[in-house]
């Protein structure tokens, strides 16, 4: 096995699930995004994606602000530098998997 391929194994778990990465995905190309946004972009229910968000919180990865506009509820999440840091490697780590020397080959 490559050292390319190797490299798959060190993928970050917390962002590798799929719902997880939709979401660092969405707020890595934005400045912030709120709750409704997120969901709508995403497509999870309120529950997935307030349970996803949390095991991003605790990874240091999202930052979640709740506020009010008006007398409404807004939670607004962004990405910590840590996050982005780590959506970086991550995205790095599956451009060298896909694009390594294997490419191509029969």
């Amino acid at each position: 096995m490559s050292t390319t391929l190797q490299e798959l194994a060190t993928l970050d778990r917390v962002i590798h699930e799929p719902a997880r990465l939709m979401i660092m995905t969405v707020l890595y190309a934005v400045s912030e995004a709120d709750f409704i946004y997120l969901q709508n972009e995403c497509g999870l229910t309120q529950g997935n994606l307030s349970s996803h968000l949390t095991k991003l919180e605790e990874a240091n990865y999202v930052d979640v602000e709740k506020k009010f506009k008006g007398k409404y509820p807004l939670t607004v999440c962004s990405l910590t530098s840590k996050g982005r840091k780590a959506f970086e490697e991550y995205a790095r780590i599956m451009r060298v998997a896909t694009q390594g020397p294997a490419r191509g080959k029969s």
